[in-house]
């Protein structure tokens, strides 16, 4: 039996692949007649060659668009490689890179929630590369997978199993990148000061902290060493600037914030915006340690992205790319109508529907376009009370 099933299965997963290279070739092709601009990728290798010519990093204005440096500095020393190609062939390598952390991630996703078979792999990479977030991550060359990867390669260990090697440097790396995945590391910290609160041993949880809490200090510090200027007015005054990420009312901003702004028809959502922010963090925070104490990890991990991407000032379309581990985890654990719902907010494109531009539309937007333009914050915010009733259900039941 065993002699028959191997072909088999090699034939099963020949097949898978030969789906996943049909649609990334399907793809690349559609993205080179789309004209994309990759635009994003275009302000990283500006940023790597102001770093490489000793230039004023935040007061940088790269492209037609004029848009800012809005990482802090260890990015842009990860990005002054980009200035060694011409822009051709930065895109095409960026592009082949993105489709490989495609089919990483999904791999990391699969893993996460206890399905990592190689055809899976290959099936969830080939239709995963059409989704919204994927698509404009790629269309844009943005940095939301290599993250994505990181985080997930990091937290793929569970730290009540013991001590790993490298535990924490993931996301400490990815935070020094881009703020929002240190909400990883307060989330594994919570877990190790709960646990122990309740008498168990939170120490595998703290370590890991502690090891994501070093990785970042060690990129940032690397940072301040050769970029001391410009780490320092990133630090003491360009974090606190929330503008200089965009317009918290574009459509493409699916965060809280950008919702606020749109139904309140004001650019400023203020306090009004920070409260809700508050709760919504303590509330999923809550569910992702209640998730990871009762061993979801799964619930938790997915927990605690979509509870960044809430609270974060913006969080852009492409940055859902979260949405993948989301729909696996809903269809893996039975809630199948939630993960076609899902999959339908993320793949439709829904929120391109509505007015947007230069123009500011969305100020104005009411009913039916309202609703459009903040579905991706609306799935996150049912996610976050399924994962809460899940976790409220007996241990003892399917995690």
């Amino acid at each position: 039996m065993s002699v028959i099933a191997i072909p088999g299965a090699r034939s099963s997963a020949s097949v898978a692949l030969g789906a996943c290279l049909f649609s990334f070739t399907a793809f690349w092709v559609a993205q080179r007649a789309a004209h994309v601009s990759m635009i994003d990728l275009m302000v990283y290798r500006a940023e790597g060659a102001t770093v490489r010519a000793g230039g004023d990093l935040y007061a940088l204005r790269a492209t037609p668009e004029h848009l800012p440096t809005t990482y802090p500095p260890f990015a842009a020393l990860l990005f002054t490689p980009l200035t060694f190609l011409d822009v051709p062939q930065l895109r095409a390598t960026a592009t082949a890179a993105n489709l490989a952390l495609v089919v990483a991630f999904v791999w990391l996703s699969l893993k996460l929630v206890g399905d990592a078979r190689v055809e899976s792999v290959w099936w969830v990479a080939a239709a995963a590369v059409w989704c919204e977030p994927v698509w404009t991550t790629l269309r844009y060359g943005q940095v939301n997978l290599l993250l994505a990867v990181l985080v997930l390669w990091d937290l793929s260990r569970r730290p009540a199993d013991g001590p790993a090697r490298w535990a924490g440097a993931g996301l400490g790396l990815a935070a020094a990148v881009k703020l929002t995945p240190a909400l990883f590391a307060v989330f594994l910290l919570a877990t190790g000061c709960v646990a122990h609160l309740r008498g168990g041993d939170g120490r595998p949880w703290l370590r890991h902290a502690r090891g994501a809490a070093a990785a970042f200090a060690g990129a940032t510090l690397l940072a301040a060493a050769v970029l001391p200027y410009d780490s320092w007015r990133f630090w003491t005054r360009m974090v606190f600037r929330m503008s200089r990420v965009g317009h918290a009312e574009e459509t493409a901003n699916q965060a809280l914030r950008g919702v606020l702004a749109r139904l309140l028809h004001t650019p400023a959502p203020g306090a009004l915006w920070a409260t809700l922010a508050a709760l919504v963090a303590v509330t999923g925070l809550s569910v992702a340690v209640l998730a990871e104490l009762r061993g979801l990890r799964a619930w938790a991990v997915a927990a605690c992205a979509v509870t960044a991407l809430l609270i974060s000032p913006v969080s852009w379309s492409h940055h859902w790319v979260w949405c993948v581990p989301l729909v696996l985890l809903l269809w893996t654990r039975g809630h199948r109508a939630a993960a076609l719902g899902t999959v339908l907010v993320f793949c439709s494109y829904a929120l391109w529907w509505v007015p947007h531009g230069p123009a500011r539309p969305e100020l104005h937007q009411g009913g039916i376009a309202l609703a459009l333009s903040g579905l991706y914050a609306g799935a996150g915010l049912v996610f976050l009370a399924l994962a809460g009733h899940r976790c409220r259900r007996p241990a003892g039941l399917r995690p």
